[in-house]
């Protein structure tokens, strides 16, 4: 019995130092790195658009730009950022567009998959990232605005969505 729980608490503590995704559970994993410096400011707010235009390689997989910012949020909880300071907008456009695409829609395109994106959107929703779509990308990718994920904001375009939040302050991440 000794031996079964100190071979637990050793696993407990092993699995704290490897990756963590305390906000979007299963995505955008964050590996502790210790005496790391630019570590998270619990006292500082957060204003970060993320510009994501890469598609996924395999339809299967999120959009890896979607992972980065899980990736980004995911750091900012384990730094104990509070909800209040992370201001976080995703834009989607160019190949990444379908990421958005409810099951239905994403099904017709990619032989019956369910869109792997639909549950990473839906983390960011409770996590309080607003996640916005290129209406023109919609527009030259012939997707129809009742097959986008009602968490989505569909804007006029990503150029004016970002241009719109740098003029407010918002860092840009380029993924």
């Amino acid at each position: 019995m000794r031996v079964l729980l100190m071979s637990l608490s050793i696993a407990a503590a092993a699995g704290s130092a490897y990756a963590q995704t305390p906000l979007i559970r299963g995505f955008g994993a964050v590996a502790p790195v210790q005496d790391a410096h630019e570590r998270p400011d619990p006292n500082r707010d957060y204003k970060v658009v993320f510009d994501v235009s890469k598609g996924a390689a395999d339809a299967g997989k999120p959009a890896p730009g979607l992972d980065r910012v899980a990736r980004f949020v995911n750091m900012l909880g384990a730094g104990s950022v509070p909800a209040d300071k992370r201001r976080i907008v995703a834009v989607l456009h160019g190949p990444a567009t379908e990421a958005v695409m409810t099951d239905a829609a994403y099904g017709r395109r990619h032989g019956g998959a369910k869109n792997p994106n639909g549950p990473l959107i839906a983390a960011f929703e409770q996590a309080g990232v607003d996640v916005r779509v290129c209406g023109q990308a919609l527009s030259g990718q012939k997707i129809a605005r009742d097959e986008v994920l009602p968490a989505v904001q569909v804007d006029l375009a990503a150029l004016m969505t970002v241009t719109h939040l740098q003029f407010a302050g918002y860092a840009l991440v380029v993924s």
